[in-house]
């Protein structure tokens, strides 16, 4: 490992470091390849993310439902998703589905694969945010909601939601961050 003083050395104008060739591949490039690849992560990572928020939410209202037929299954998918590695889930979503459905109609191209994958994982991760930032609202808000005569939908969405933001919103900002450092497994296919 370099000491300080080797790696300050680097900054050195006689260094022998080619910070021209850093430059060109950059910013001028022909071709934008760094910028491009900086574009395609970023678009994965707010796509995915905001599927994975919509899914997590409605995961989340799933496992808290007082129905088991809506619970199990949400469980099932939570445990299976946040349980096994996310490079696995975009091979078996990659590779093995097609085999296992035996149709070459199914084979999905690259990004769609990565996307769904993503989306997929996320959602469950988010399903746990919401569901920790829906648990952390007082249960008498839905009760007084519910005194003034709101249904649940209507309860959920402007009293106990809104109220559930300011746990859900500062992981989602850390989930976002991970999301965009685990966009490197799509280098895998």
């Amino acid at each position: 490992m370099p000491s300080p003083p080797d790696t300050l050395s680097l900054f050195k104008e006689d260094s022998m470091f080619r910070w021209d060739l850093v430059w060109h591949f950059l910013f001028e490039d022909p071709n934008l390849l760094f910028l491009k690849a900086a574009w395609l992560t970023l678009w994965i990572s707010v796509v995915a993310q905001a599927v994975g928020v919509s899914l997590g939410l409605f995961l989340a209202l799933m496992r808290m439902s007082r129905f088991p037929l809506l619970t199990f299954p949400a469980r099932a998918y939570i445990w299976f998703f946040r349980g096994s590695p996310l490079l696995v889930q975009v091979l078996l979503l990659w590779d093995g589905l097609p085999r296992v459905i035996n149709d070459p109609r199914f084979l999905l191209p690259n990004y769609a694969c990565v996307l769904v994958a993503f989306s997929l994982n996320e959602g469950a991760y988010m399903a746990e945010i919401v569901r920790a930032g829906i648990t952390s609202v007082d249960p008498g808000q839905m009760e007084a909601a519910k005194s003034l005569g709101m249904r649940y939908a209507l309860a959920m969405r402007r009293i106990v939601l809104p109220q559930a933001a300011r746990v859900i919103v500062p992981p989602l900002g850390n989930e976002f961050n991970n999301m965009l450092k685990t966009t490197s497994i799509a280098s895998v296919i």
